[in-house]
């Protein structure tokens, strides 16, 4: 048989585990969102979304996708004109 105190202390149990269960799920959406908070003088606090700066051009490093498919390429036509193979 439960007594009435014991009722109160799961509610206030259930209560804490949903507080954390939603804090912790509001803190991973956080991380993985990518959002910048910042403080304005003219409007308060902004929020932005983050941007990703794609760059078109040469690889990074030789080992890089696109230098390998540029150099297979390079060896196929050396060896279909017979000069190396």
């Amino acid at each position: 048989m439960t007594t009435p105190g014991s009722l109160a202390n799961m509610s206030t149990f259930y209560k804490k585990a949903a507080l954390i269960c939603a804090a912790a799920t509001v803190g991973g959406v956080l991380c993985a969102v990518p959002i910048t908070v910042e403080r304005s003088a003219i409007s308060g606090i902004v929020f932005s979304t983050d941007q990703a700066q794609a760059r078109v051009g040469q690889p990074g490093t030789a080992a890089s996708v696109a230098g390998v498919n540029r150099r297979h390429r390079r060896a196929e036509r050396r060896c279909a004109t017979g000069v190396t193979c």
